[in-house]
């Protein structure tokens, strides 16, 4: 009989719909409330998307998963609560817990000690606390949404179980190492990723949107034109590109998107249909990295008066001809089609921070200007060394879209598009630090939201000692000065834009929940404690209207 070897994974949830991913070890139909799914098969993987219909909105429904008829889900004795489908209504607040970064290592010793006792260190887990606390409490205390905002999975840093794994089926003294290498791998980082009790129960029963990252692939992923040439010479690199946008597309992309949107996704249906859709799905992987303008990762989604707006700021980049924007022109357009006011809040979901501390924000834009020929050839190439040396591939290195996308939130919170939203707030993850960032457009842009960049990184890999004195003179009045003054050296002048960081920077493993309702919204900030187990300490609540 067939088992459950992921999953389930309760992905998008609206009024009357939700839909539920699992893996399997065989072909089977999977059941879940009367809703009947057939698997596909992927490289000697099974997976289902579940689409269940005629919940009601407000109500909290209990399901179970059932494999050909057989129960799987719950397993027999789980001391979890029963997983539940929580649909939103206008009188629940929407409470959306998001972050990102989560390295996969046990909670174990030495991984639970901190980083600058033990380089194996990574503290304790912030998501992990999140599911310990919801076991504790009444279903009317949880969060209703979760946003990953990018490196669930860490491709280039695999835990001892994942290695032991890699080192069983290839030669590890060849690249690229013990790192992952093609699909079944990441198949393996996802199983020890998502497959840990807690955890699992935890993706049950919150419904989750994912967007990736860097990790998720390889550090520094697309950050520049030049790194992608260096990357295709390298023998390995087409398997582990290939490995990682099929897994990605199976495990987080396809649960992204609204049931009515399944079939125009232009793999679902053939892969639903084929025998074995392992050579189409790679077909598509490696057209997804050649050929990026024709591929969308991005989503939108709304929860009541709250709309999601969820912009890829990785895969889609546009590298080419000296070129650099974070998403193509078509894509660009559909944002802004979905980038609208009409709603009590708006949230712009993206890895990486639009707005840096500013001496970051300067030197990446900086750094854009030298790479593009602005202190001559000589300084171009030593700036594409230090770019990828230093990480200098946020938005602000990407100066074309963050000023369009900047000018769109102005005209958004201005009423030029629909009546502006009480906030809009731009949901970030990737630096490793959290903070709170308060947005001012000049008055004569006429917005009337009040805007806030709000970053929450890491869930489990914290910074050491001296990469958190970095991060905090890179908030600093010296830092921020010291940046300005190199950036008008190369022609930078200052953003269209003003932003002060009013809460933060926070260091260690944190988790943070924005809470929206009718047209208030407070955002709160938690973290983990080194050796005080999977309990969340408060840092900070923010009013944000």
């Amino acid at each position: 009989m067939p088992q459950l070897v992921l999953g389930p994974v309760l992905r998008y949830v609206d009024e009357t719909d939700a839909t539920i991913w699992v893996e399997t070890d065989g072909p089977c139909e999977v059941e879940v409330l009367g809703c009947r799914s057939r698997t596909f098969h992927v490289g000697g993987h099974h997976y289902a998307l579940v689409h269940v219909r005629g919940l009601s909105a407000g109500t909290s429904t209990a399901y179970e998963v059932a494999l050909d008829g057989e129960r799987r889900w719950p397993e027999d004795g789980s001391p979890f609560p029963p997983s539940v489908i929580r649909t939103p209504s206008e009188d629940e607040p929407a409470r959306i817990v998001f972050g990102s970064c989560r390295v996969c290592v046990p909670h174990e010793h030495p991984y639970t000690e901190r980083k600058d006792t033990d380089d194996r260190g990574r503290e304790t887990d912030a998501l992990y606390a999140v599911a310990q606390r919801m076991i504790e409490e009444p279903e009317e205390r949880w969060p209703n949404r979760l946003l990953l905002l990018g490196d669930q999975v860490y491709a280039d840093e695999v835990s001892p179980a994942t290695s032991a794994f890699i080192a069983a089926r290839r030669d590890t003294s060849r690249p690229p190492g013990e790192q992952i290498a093609d699909f079944e791998e990441y198949t393996q980082l996802y199983l020890e990723s998502w497959g840990d009790p807690v955890i699992r129960w935890l993706l049950s029963t919150l419904a989750s949107a994912m967007l990736f990252d860097d990790h998720d692939v390889i550090d520094d992923w697309n950050t520049s034109e030049s790194w992608l040439r260096d990357m295709r010479a390298c023998d390995w690199w087409d398997d582990r590109i290939t490995g990682a946008f099929m897994s990605y597309w199976i495990y987080q992309h396809i649960g992204n998107l609204e049931p009515g949107h399944l079939h125009g996704d232009e793999m679902y249906d053939a892969v639903c249909a084929s025998d074995d859709a392992t050579e189409d799905l790679r077909r598509f992987a490696r057209r997804a990295d050649r050929e990026n303008e024709g591929t969308r990762w991005s989503f939108c989604r709304d929860y009541g008066g709250v709309r999601v707006m969820s912009i890829d700021s990785r895969a889609g980049r546009v590298l080419k001809d000296g070129r650099r924007a974070m998403v193509d022109d078509d894509e660009w357009e559909w944002i802004c089609e979905r980038l609208t006011g009409g709603h009590d809040h708006l949230v712009i979901a993206t890895t990486l921070p639009v707005f840096l501390g500013q001496a970051m924000h300067f030197l990446e834009a900086w750094n854009e200007a030298v790479c593009g020929g602005a202190w001559g050839g000589l300084a171009a190439r030593a700036g594409e060394r230090m770019r990828r040396g230093v990480d200098l591939e946020h938005w602000a290195a990407f100066g074309e879209s963050f000023t369009r996308l900047i000018d769109r939130i102005a005209e958004v919170g201005a009423g030029r598009h629909g009546p502006p939203p009480a906030t809009i707030t731009i949901l970030s993850g990737d630096v490793h630090h959290a903070y709170l960032t308060e947005v001012a457009f000049r008055r004569e842009a006429g917005v009337q939201s009040h805007v806030w960049q709000a970053v929450c990184s890491p869930f489990r890999n914290p910074l050491d000692a001296r990469e958190r004195r970095m991060i905090r003179f890179g908030v600093s009045r010296t830092g921020h000065a010291i940046g300005r003054a190199l950036a008008r050296t190369a022609g930078v002048g200052d953003p269209d834009v003003r932003w002060r960081m009013v809460e933060g920077p926070w260091f260690d493993n944190q988790v943070a929940t924005l809470e929206l309702h009718g047209r208030e919204g407070r955002m709160t900030l938690e973290r983990t404690t080194p050796g005080e187990g999977a309990e969340l300490h408060h840092c900070f609540t923010r009013e944000l209207v």
